[in-house]
Parts: C-alpha cells; structure tokens; sequence
C-alpha cells in the first residue's frame, strides 16, 4: 500500500463498531460507521424519540492558554471569547482576510491555572491540522496542546440525560452550551452539553482507554442506541446546522450563512478579526446572498451541487445541503439565494437531474430544536 493509499485511521471505538455490524467508511482520513443493521432511518428516528451514541473521536481537541488567552483567540475569531464565564462554551468561525470560513469550532473557558487563562477547543477533523497550524502560526505566544490519544462521544437525544444521570450523577444539571468536569471509575470526563442533532445532549471528551468501557454501558441502556454518520447528517440537516465544506466554506461570510447570532455586540462594532471590513460591511448594508431553507413539494431530494432556479427558470443559487427528512416524511434542502429569492414562502424550481422541481423557501430549522436552557424567572 502506497502512502497516497494509507488506510484511515481508527477512533477508539473502532473495534465496537465492527462487533455491532457497523458498515465502515473513510470519512475526513478515519473509518467511521455510517450505519449500522437497522440503518439510517430508524437510527435518525430513535434519536429523535429517545438517545442515540456517536463517536465523534475523530474531531480534534486541543488546550488553548497562557495570558490573556481568550483576547489573542478574538484576532482570529468574531466570536466573543473574553466574555465568557468559566464553563461556558462559544460557537465561532477562523475567518480568513476575505471574510470567508476558514472552520468553525467549539470554544470552552475553563478556570484559569497559574499560566494564565486556559480554553477548550473542538475542531472538525478535516480541518484540524491546518487549524492547529494556523493557531500555532498566528499565536505563537500562547500554548497549543493538542490532545492526540483522546476520545469524544455524543450522546444526543430526549432521553440522554436520564441516560447518562444514572452513570455520571451530576450530568443532568448541566444548561445548554456548559461543561464541567467529572470522574467516572477514575477516568476524567470533560461533559459539555451540547450537540449537532438540535436535540438535547452531551458531548464527552475522556481518555482513548475509558472510551469503549463508557460506551459500552450507555449501550446497555434500553434508551440509548449507537448511530452512525449517515443519521447523524440528516439531523444536523433537520435542525438546520451548516457542514463545513458543504454550507459553510472559505467563500461564504458568517452573514452569508446566517450566523449573525454568533459575533456579539462588541466584536460587530469592534472589529479586530480577519476579514472583520466585510462582515462589518454586510452587516451594515446587507449581503448579495442568503443561506436558506427549501422545501421541495414532491418526493424527489434535491442532492449537493443541484442548481436553484426562478420559476422563469434563471439558476440563482446552489443547494448546499439536501436529503430526505425522516421526521417529516420528505426532502429537505439548504443553499445559497439571492436576498430577493430568500423570503419566505418564494417558489423557486430544483434542477434535479435536468428536470425543474417545485419548491418554496421555508424557515431554518426545519424540525424545531429541543436544547436544555434553564427556566427564566
């Protein structure tokens, strides 16, 4: 095997994969199950209905610190990092000179030590190299550690904190977009409660070596299921979350995409990130295209790529995401539109191998979100 052949590389669950009847792929350099027997429509429903388990050990993780640790992170994202209290966690972009996505990751504020302040980082797997270079290159006066024998699973749905409550007591009082630490049989366990599916959830960095042994008690629970990549697609697609390399990339603008909800008050008015002239630009005066939900009207998925036209049939757009929705019975959809073919209710056609199928533009997400936030009064 030749090195432009090498074979993926394997999580810590690799071996459990198989010994579940998990149908493999190469997915961003790792063998990953993209189902397993019961397949992708009943793995999305049953998390939908109760908990389904992920391994999502393929996504870098890495410490960021030392002084003023959340302040130099801001040079490289919009997101507002030194406003966040210990324990809370931020979703932010790298933004490039252009405005454009360079990833998007999870940023935890942890409790500073004597080095200075100290944050947690989630990053996608196809993208972590260049992303650890670029923070390495960029920031060369604060600490990388990146975290290379380490293990992440996803626990999401209604059911996942009964779930893991019974296992790590103390999980289930976490709120939306907090982590803390805990220990589990001597293993320390880093529980975030968050998630790509738009159900509740947990997230769980740990040791490679305490990775199997947790899974396999959460699989011993009648409410938890393992899932693979192909239902964890459609979720994030249901719920209206962007895939890096698909709907969010280096030519599309956080505006673009529809995360205006991500760059504060402060850093929108402030600036001081990559690319901050455009997106302070698009703000002000609006952007020359929108990211959107579509829904097309018969049973045809209009796939990745499919051009988007106006009834008069002029391609104004590219699907960016789209698939069949198990939770409602249909295709679902996202790209990118004109503001003016972006209200809601536009028809507009698919071009789905040549032939134009009708569609209307629809509200994001497409199936509500169920995240735990903590009663107000």
């Amino acid at each position: 095997m030749t090195e432009l052949e090498q074979a993926p590389a394997r999580t810590p669950l690799y071996a459990r994969h198989i010994a579940l009847g998990g149908r493999m792929v190469d997915f961003a350099g790792y063998a990953l199950p993209v189902n397993y027997s019961k397949g992708v429509l009943a793995e999305h429903l049953f998390t939908r209905e109760k908990a389904g388990l992920f391994d999502v050990s393929h996504m870098g993780q890495a410490f960021l610190s030392g002084p003023d640790a959340a302040r130099r992170l801001e040079s490289l994202v919009p997101g507002d990092i030194q406003a966040l209290a210990p324990g809370r966690i931020r979703y932010t972009q790298f933004t490039n000179d252009a405005g454009g996505i360079l990833d998007d990751l999870m940023v935890t504020k942890l409790a500073p030590d004597a080095a200075g302040e100290r944050l947690f980082l989630i990053v996608n797997a196809a993208c972590k190299q260049a992303d650890f270079a670029h923070l390495r290159e960029k920031l060369p006066d604060s600490r990388l550690e990146v975290l290379e024998d380490q293990a992440l699973l996803a626990l999401q749905g209604p059911a996942a904190a009964a779930a893991l409550e019974r296992h790590v007591p103390g999980a289930s009082g976490l709120d939306f977009m907090t982590q803390r630490a805990f220990t589990w049989r001597g293993a320390e366990l880093a529980i975030s409660r968050s998630g790509y599916t738009g159900e509740d959830g947990f997230e769980i960095s740990l040791a490679a070596d305490a990775a199997r042994p947790l899974a396999d008690l959460l699989l011993l629970e009648d409410d938890v299921q393992p899932i693979g990549l192909g239902a964890r697609d459609s979720l994030r697609l249901e719920a209206g979350l962007c895939l890096y390399g698909h709907d969010i990339d280096t030519t599309t603008s956080p505006i673009e995409a529809g995360l205006v909800w991500s760059i504060s008050k402060r850093r929108r008015e402030q600036g001081g990130f990559p690319g901050a002239a455009r997106i302070q630009k698009e703000l002000a005066e609006g952007v020359t295209r929108r990211r959107v939900g579509i829904a097309p009207e018969g049973k045809a998925p209009a796939r990745e790529g499919a051009e988007i036209a106006s009834p008069d049939g002029a391609v104004v757009g590219k699907v960016t995401s789209g698939g069949f929705s198990p939770s409602l019975g249909r295709p679902v959809a996202m790209g990118y539109v004109p503001p003016e073919f972006a209200r809601e209710g536009t028809a507009v056609n698919l071009i789905v191998r040549g032939k134009a199928l009708p569609a209307r533009v629809v509200p994001l997400p497409f199936v509500p979100n169920r995240y735990h936030r903590p009663a107000k009064g």
